[in-house]
């Protein structure tokens, strides 16, 4: 009970974040609270929230993967050189790119358990900079547009009345991972990975299958949010694969609850932390507010977030201290 009392109050905190800010740029700018800039608002939620997912399971299993932004790029980009060689069938497309997306994960995963280096930060770093290379290689370092292949644009920027059929898509995506990883022994077992690797592997759970699959997913899930950029910009651009995506990931999955120390972290929270981004966003593009003070700001988001779960992570341990002590009274 304790337990569900202290996840819903840890909610509730991130809700009302989420809800100050929404009252503080509404105070700031008129534009704020418009149906069509809310919608906006949704539509960059969408590409981030796609990223967030993999990336909470990897920082759930206490690893990281910092080429989630590249792998979105490179895949997009994959679709862009094909349809320069007049290769425009959409559902083709997608599936490529998605393999291509599965594939990069897969190879980060494998870095991880099978050739056993240290930690996913070093091989997803160096996986980020071969995409980015990769993704201007095969393009040329060219722009390359899709207006030959609309159909690939029509998950990134079909609406329903004006609300985006991405942020849909992400709806129903959450939904069955918060089932996974909550209800199946996969989700149990990855929790378990991120808790006590050694006490996993005891256990009888591959812990090298889960890992892989946490990385896997991720990469999938970047091919997905790559594909979703292609149809709000009509384009693909390899020079992007640099850009802070993975930042903004790792930001919203902390926010909503992660730890980078693992066994931690849900699909709600992380939308809410992908939400809390966006609005962070929006409101200082409608303030006309510098990228670097954006980007500074991001920053101390995270450093507060991160400190936070460190705070909380030394309450729950000096309670547990204390509850051993009065036992053994």
């Amino acid at each position: 009970m304790n337990k569900k009392a202290s996840g819903l109050t840890s909610y509730l905190g991130t809700l009302g974040a989420l809800l100050i800010l929404c009252v503080l740029w509404t105070i700031l700018s008129r534009n704020f609270l418009t149906y069509n800039n809310l919608m906006s608002v949704l539509k960059q939620t969408s590409f981030n929230a796609l990223l967030s997912t993999g990336m909470l399971f990897c920082l759930i299993t206490a690893g990281i993967d910092l080429s989630v932004g590249a792998n979105a790029t490179f895949s997009a980009c994959v679709m862009g050189m094909l349809v320069t060689r007049g290769f425009t069938n959409p559902i083709a497309l997608i599936i490529i790119a998605l393999i291509c997306g599965t594939c990069i994960g897969l190879i980060n995963g494998t870095l991880l358990t099978r050739l056993h280096l240290p930690h996913p930060f070093v091989s997803t770093l160096g996986m980020k900079n071969f995409l980015w290379g990769a993704a201007l290689l095969v393009t040329s370092s060219q722009m390359v547009s899709f207006s030959s292949a609309s159909g690939v644009m029509w998950l990134g920027s079909a609406t329903i009345g004006g609300f985006p059929i991405s942020f849909i898509v992400v709806v129903v995506i959450y939904i069955i991972l918060h089932i996974l990883l909550t209800r199946t022994s996969l989700g149990r077992s990855v929790y378990c990975a991120g808790g006590n690797m050694e006490a996993t592997r005891l256990s009888g759970i591959n812990s090298a299958n889960v890992l892989t699959f946490c990385y896997a997913l991720s990469g999938f899930m970047a091919a997905l949010a790559g594909i979703v950029s292609v149809g709000r910009s009509g384009i693909c651009n390899g020079t992007n694969a640099i850009q802070p995506y993975d930042t903004d990931a790792i930001a919203a999955c902390v926010i909503g609850g992660a730890s980078f120390n693992g066994g931690k972290g849900t699909m709600f929270g992380t939308m809410l932390g992908a939400l809390i981004i966006s609005v962070l966003r929006n409101g200082f593009s409608l303030l006309a507010i510098d990228s670097a003070v954006q980007n500074m700001v991001l920053g101390l988001v995270i450093i507060g977030a991160v400190l936070l779960d460190v705070v909380r992570e030394n309450m729950a341990a000096k309670a547990r201290r204390n509850a051993a002590a009065a036992a053994q009274k």
